[in-house]
């Protein structure tokens, strides 16, 4: 066998491995995001690579992986839960009143570059009707969640396209959660939809938004999947005179409690 093609196959044989490793390994660790902020958090995500990003409600934070900040910016209130795509997040925010039944929220996508938290557009998403709180991309669309009403036994995920022009309203029929829905994100073949309440409620349903299960969970204030089952979730706590903190744990998909934090695949 010659040198070359000896060198070709190890080539190959490197390169499955690396991709089995990539999709049992998580791309991120537990993580403290560095310094303490006016307000809560209220959302994280990565870029897949050496960054995650931290909303908290009136300032955007991008970290390194061990937490590091890199750059920060302060946004109006109220900004939610983001995601990153192509590079750039995209982060839902209300400017009105949240679970209003009568609609009197004023719902945005604002669109910052990833790289330096630059703001680049604004999308208006008026089909929104409850407010914008939370926003996660999957297979070339995107999918902003929100404010509830007190006893509406639905909750609803609003469907764009990339330019944002809205595609469809999605029922989840998941019963009540107090205040709608805060974080959404796509892992493990899934939906993953983060709620306050007391306790706080996990929704899972599948890719086409039929329910999965709801759990006592709390992923109200962030979540992302990092690679493989792997996700992370966020958490964080305030501090009159201190301010407002955060960190984000590995977690698993589990089939009788939703996710396990404090673990990851291997």
């Amino acid at each position: 066998m010659s040198s070359i093609r000896i060198a070709a196959m190890l080539f190959i044989a490197s390169s499955i491995s690396s991709l089995v490793l990539a999709d049992d390994t998580p791309s991120f660790h537990n993580v403290k995001c560095e310094g303490a902020y006016q307000h809560h958090l209220q959302g994280i995500c990565t870029n897949g690579r050496d960054a995650v990003y931290w909303c908290f409600t009136t300032s955007l934070v991008k970290t390194d992986r061990n937490g590091k900040v890199l750059k920060k910016v302060l946004v109006a209130r109220h900004h939610g839960d983001l995601c990153h795509a192509d590079g750039k997040l995209y982060v839902a925010v209300n400017l009105g009143r949240f679970n209003d039944p009568k609609g009197n929220a004023d719902s945005w996508v604002y669109v910052f570059d990833a790289d330096d938290l630059s703001e680049l557009a604004r999308h208006k998403t008026p089909e929104v009707f409850h407010g914008a709180g939370g926003i996660a991309c999957h297979g070339g669309r995107f999918i902003v969640v929100g404010g509830l009403p007190e006893g509406v036994e639905v909750n609803y995920a609003y469907e764009y396209d990339k330019q944002f022009h809205f595609v469809k309203r999605h029922v989840i029929k998941s019963g009540w959660t107090r205040l709608g829905i805060q974080t959404a994100a796509f892992a493990d073949d899934c939906w993953w939809f983060g709620c306050y309440g007391n306790p706080a409620v996990l929704l899972k349903t599948d890719e086409s938004f039929q329910m999965a299960g709801r759990y006592k969970f709390n992923c109200s204030l962030g979540i992302v999947g990092v690679g493989g089952k792997n996700l992370l979730v966020a958490k964080g706590s305030c501090r009159k005179g201190v301010g407002c903190v955060g960190e984000a744990v590995l977690a698993l998909p589990d089939p009788d409690k939703g996710l396990v934090s404090g673990k990851s695949a291997r």
